[in-house]
């Protein structure tokens, strides 16, 4: 590698020892380490947010298994490429040699291929010609077909932690092989805490991120002897980023201030304000996903019965980001946070669930009224389960019955 390949690229990990993060997947005794380990690998997809591992491990797994790595983009590949791969590992599956190795064919972004296309990798799939490893960012049980959805294990993989990423960056930065370790780089742990949150969990935009501001900072002049001090400001990291800046600083207030922000406009029907916090949040890296059950919580909590369409016009918009994710699902959120704005509002549904629900941690040892009580066996019926029971269809008009317990008689909530 070249000092122009991107830093993130030049510190890929090469290894299990040198991966970090994803614990949950590839640690001492999960699963997935023990399939490779013990060379008991299938087909598998790897469903997580940019710049969290998914092509590191397949490469790592593909090291490991001592196989042939093959990749393909889902974006810029079709049929064509996919034949010419199947041809390869055919050939090799019928070499005589006794090391002829397995095939693992890396399918970066699966989700941008069609139902045809994924149909046609089916077959070589389920005969294990190749052994596929694909990586999407989207919902599997939507963007997979079924077929090759159940051929393969899906692992999911989550957005790095802040201190994962700072850990990552500090590797860089001592890194004189690979990473900018040949540099004399000033950097504090508050700025690189800074660049890790602005990062919104993805290693690869913050390594990058760093990466270009070392370049900036770095004066060409310098011959390579020469001892290069470099100092790294705030102002350098968000300038990299070439981004909105947004603290989602350590202890989250700033970002809990915005949320807040978003919330209360909604409550006061201020449909430009609420664009603005959702605005700030999105471009800021916030997870719109976090963002969406935010407004599908204030769908019923602040607008409730009051207009029952909202929760439904919310609950799509958390659909479609599940589906579309960002940056397309951003005009959904917007389209939900402009018509709870809009919308008439209610908190009575939300207060009454809390009258409700104190009135139930205060009375759990009440029982249920026998003849609301469900009797499935003949023995419960005897003792008087469900006796009296009136079955309302049965009854024009109202029905002279009591729903609560006897100490509750009378309460209402709504």
């Amino acid at each position: 590698m070249t000092p122009q390949t991107p830093l993130a690229d030049r510190m890929r990990p090469r290894n299990f020892d040198e991966f970090f993060g994803q614990e949950e997947i590839v640690g001492e005794g999960k699963l997935l380490r023990k399939l490779i380990e013990q060379d008991q690998l299938s087909s598998i997809i790897f469903w997580g947010p940019p710049g969290v591992g998914k092509t590191t491990l397949a490469r790592i797994i593909a090291k490991a298994t001592h196989a042939e790595f093959v990749q393909l983009s889902g974006v810029m590949s079709g049929k064509a490429d996919l034949k010419k791969v199947i041809v390869e590992a055919e050939e090799k599956k019928k070499s005589p040699s006794a090391d002829a190795k397995q095939t693992v064919l890396f399918i970066d972004e699966i989700h941008r291929w069609n139902k045809a296309q994924q149909d046609a990798l089916l077959p070589y799939v389920e005969k294990g010609v190749v052994t596929l490893i694909g990586a999407t960012t989207e919902n599997p049980s939507f963007e997979i077909i079924g077929a090759l959805l159940s051929r393969s294990r899906v692992f999911i993989l989550k957005s790095l932690d802040e201190e994962d990423i700072v850990f990552i960056l500090k590797q860089a930065l001592n890194d004189t092989e690979r990473g900018l370790g040949k540099f004399s780089i000033d950097i504090s742990d508050d700025t690189l805490t800074l660049l890790a949150g602005l990062s919104g969990g993805d290693a690869r935009t913050a390594l990058n991120g760093l990466d270009l501001a070392v370049r900036a900072s770095t004066s060409p002049s310098l011959s390579s002897s020469q001892e290069r001090n470099v100092v790294i400001e705030k102002n350098d990291v968000k300038e990299a980023l070439q981004r909105t800046h947004l603290v989602f600083d350590k202890n989250g207030e700033e970002f809990y201030n915005l949320i807040s922000a978003l919330h209360k406009s909604m409550r006061g029907s201020d449909a430009s304000a609420s664009l603005y916090w959702l605005a700030r949040m999105l471009e800021g890296g916030a997870d719109p996903l976090y963002v969406a059950r935010r407004i599908l919580r204030f769908a019923s909590e602040d607008i409730g019965l009051a207009n029952n369409t909202a929760m439904l016009l919310a609950n799509s918009a958390f659909d479609a980001c599940h589906k579309i994710g960002y940056p397309e699902c951003a005009v959904h959120l917007a389209h939900a946070v402009v018509y709870c704005a809009k919308a008439k509002k209610s908190n009575a549904l939300y207060v009454a669930y809390g009258k409700a629900a104190k009135d139930a941690k205060e009375t759990s040892h009440l029982g249920v009224p026998i003849h609301l009580r469900n009797a499935p066996t003949k023995f419960m019926k005897e003792i008087g389960y469900g006796k009296d029971y009136q079955y309302n269809p049965d009854f024009e008009g109202g029905v002279e019955q009591e729903y609560l317990p006897g100490e509750l008689k009378g309460r209402e909530y709504l």
